[in-house]
């Protein structure tokens, strides 16, 4: 099994963790997204993932792409320890909430999102990085709400184990964090990432600890 990774980006981070806590052996191929304008672009990337995103999972023959279909290969593939929990409803909430995180917040934020936003529609440095922080204040809000709902606000986002939802938090936070996004107002998304960054899984996952890592 074969990782295409890159140390920053928020999907990438979320296939390690999930790795990681799932104790599956694999092997790592960094693509640098900036570098020489930028290594997903490269004919030899866009033979492994056409899309030319990160992360991409090579395994048995077959390519992976998008970082949840990829984690959910992986639930299934290697059930123990789940990522979901048992029940159609609590499958169903945990897989709202990292939705929530993967598709409404994450990709506004995308490199793809604000070069076209630095390219095309001229917006300097920190209209972009404002644009970044209103989206992602947007969706913690809510996620902040159901963490309340569903959790205890301290340990998980969902019942009282580690589950997809708290795989794509995670990678969110570090996210806020880099764009100086003030997460004061998010008192229980704060606890559970400070609980969860401790865990071995999301510790070895994190960008700074990536042999890429600038």
């Amino acid at each position: 099994m074969k990782l295409f990774t890159y140390y920053r980006s928020s999907a990438a981070y979320r296939v390690r963790i999930a790795l990681n806590y799932k104790g599956i052996p694999h092997g790592t191929v960094p693509v640098h997204l900036v570098r020489n304008g930028g290594q997903q672009h490269s004919e030899s990337y866009r033979e492994v993932n056409p899309q030319g995103f990160v992360p991409a999972l090579a395994d048995d023959g077959n390519v992976f792409a998008q970082s949840l279909g990829i984690i959910e290969y992986l639930e299934e593939t290697n059930p123990d320890p789940p990522l979901l929990p048992p029940d159609f409803a609590g499958r169903a909430i945990v897989r709202s909430m990292a939705l929530g995180i993967a598709c409404d917040i994450h990709p506004l934020q995308n490199l793809r999102v604000t070069n076209y936003l630095r390219g095309p529609l001229g917006q300097g440095d920190e209209a972009v990085a404002e644009w970044i922080r209103h989206w992602i204040g947007e969706g913690f809000r809510a996620l902040e709400e159901l963490a309340r709902r569903h959790g205890d606000g301290q340990h998980h986002l969902y019942g009282n184990g580690v589950t997809l939802a708290d795989v794509c938090l995670v990678p969110q936070m570090y996210s806020a964090r880099r764009y100086y996004c003030d997460v004061t107002p998010y008192p229980a998304l704060v606890a559970i990432d400070a609980h969860l960054t401790s865990l071995p899984a999301f510790a070895t996952a994190r960008p700074a600890a990536q042999p890429d890592a600038e």
